[in-house]
């Protein structure tokens, strides 16, 4: 979330912006070899090899059809033997008992009920997922969900909000409040297009500051910018920017390593003659990603983040989320072989993500999760879409997955029961095919019903 310094010699990746000046590049490669073909390369690897689910009722169905089909000849069989066309003078009666017995059997046996336990219960849970601006392409995704052990996050727009913000500001100048300061740096960065100076216009404007026209407005790249406010020179940039001008920094110090530590970014203030101030910037946490992950950890999800950020920052965010096991510092390529290693300990892996960097490991995943306003990417390589940026929408969504297979459960086993409990019935002779057809109807109406209460079921 912010920008890092380049030098003449260093390596820039395409899709990469450049904030401010003249930026002279030579491409070193092109077409298949850029950093994004690439990106796009692993994203169809992971496509091509992800295992699909296999429907239980399908599994189900490749058993039952076949026994209740022997089941049938069988009961025409033991009828045939029991009352056999002898009996009877014209040779009917014996036939006719054999037959309605077997029709009976293939009636009430008939797997509608298995075939829609199923289906409904995914329409109505992809229908209610949309509704709460969860967007499952396919049943395959809404049942891999539910099945999550391990959630892996990417921090910078996933947990973060992915743009910096002003986090503490420190005064040590006796005659110069907070208010006083922010309003004189935020004057400055007025004639500032860096991010950081975004940040600085924002937090005045919440604070309800108002701004002074900056004079004499200078930006040094990489370094800070100088400008007059009503008549008085004022710098805002880094410690060595305010050294380089000759400032002792001294005062701020003990202020700027500690929010070092934490991983923040240090603005420092300069005014006339003297250092006035300290600024801390970070990428700070998005609402409801605290409340995300610890509603999955009670749900007994492993969460870790996976980021490309250094360590020190990635610890202190973790850390204010309540994750625990932080990887850093990870490329796309690491990023795929860090949810392949998990998938590999047995694991079924949930990445959630929102940049082009995210999209091989969302595909690779077991489950991919985009955040709604992450890059187009992103969104295209995962099976699951958040159409908000509110991480709780991950929890949602594993907790509509296991209520959909607990429903598709209950369904599959009412519908075994049926045909457990009626088909001796049928064999018997004591179920006519009409009163078959009947509870055969009956029960396909049951697993509809059963389904549709997901519509009403608490998330």
């Amino acid at each position: 979330s912010i920008p890092v310094e380049k030098r003449p010699g260093v390596e820039v990746s395409g899709s990469t912006l450049n904030k401010y000046g003249l930026l002279k590049i030579k491409a070193l490669r092109v077409g298949k070899d850029t950093v994004l073909s690439q990106i796009i390369r692993l994203v169809e690897h992971a496509q091509e090899t992800k295992a699909p689910v296999q429907k239980l009722a399908d599994e189900i169905s490749k058993v039952f059809v076949p026994v209740v089909i022997g089941l049938a000849v069988l009961t025409f069989g033991i009828w045939m033997i029991v009352n056999p066309p002898v009996d009877n003078p014209h040779g009917v009666t014996g036939i006719t008992r054999a037959l309605i017995n077997m029709v009976a059997v293939l009636v009430i046996a008939c797997p509608c009920a298995m075939g829609l336990a199923t289906p409904t219960a995914i329409m109505v849970g992809t229908g209610r997922g949309a509704e709460m601006g969860i967007l499952f392409r396919s049943g395959e995704a809404l049942e891999r969900a539910g099945k999550t052990e391990v959630v892996v996050l990417d921090k910078t727009g996933t947990i973060t909000r992915g743009q910096p913000q002003v986090t503490d500001i420190v005064s040590v100048h006796e005659g110069i409040s907070k208010e006083q300061l922010m309003q004189t740096a935020a004057s400055v960065e007025k004639g500032s297009e860096h991010p950081l100076g975004e940040a600085l216009i924002a937090a005045a404007t919440e604070m309800g500051l108002n701004l002074t026209e900056p004079a004499n407005f200078l930006a040094v790249p990489g370094k800070g910018v100088s400008a007059e406010i009503n008549a008085e020179r004022v710098l805002v940039g880094t410690l060595d920017f305010l050294q380089e001008n000759g400032f002792d920094i001294s005062p701020i110090m003990p202020a700027a390593e500690e929010y070092r530590r934490q991983g923040k970014t240090i603005m420092a203030v300069a005014q006339n003659t003297e250092v006035i101030g300290v600024v801390a910037v970070a990428d700070t946490l998005r609402t409801g990603s605290k409340e995300a992950v610890k509603e999955l950890k009670e749900m007994g999800m492993q969460v870790i983040m996976l980021t490309g950020d250094n360590l020190e920052t990635a610890r202190e965010i973790g850390q204010q989320a309540g994750i625990d096991q932080v990887i850093a510092g990870v490329l796309p390529e690491g990023k795929i072989n860090e949810i392949r290693r998990l998938q590999e300990s047995g694991k079924v892996v949930a990445m959630v993500g929102d940049g082009i960097n995210d999209a091989p490991s969302l595909a690779q995943a077991d489950l991919g999760v985009a955040i709604g306003s992450g890059t187009d990417v992103a969104v295209a390589a995962a099976p699951v879409t958040l159409i908000g940026s509110d991480l709780r929408g991950v929890v949602k969504a594993i907790a509509l997955s296991r209520k959909t297979l607990k429903t598709i459960r209950q369904n599959l086993f009412w519908a075994f029961f049926y045909n457990a409990i009626l088909i001796p019935a049928a064999a018997l002779g004591v179920l006519n095919p009409m009163l078959a057809a009947g509870a055969m109807a009956f029960s396909s109406v049951f697993v509809v019903t059963n389904s549709l209460r997901l519509k009403k079921a608490s998330i």
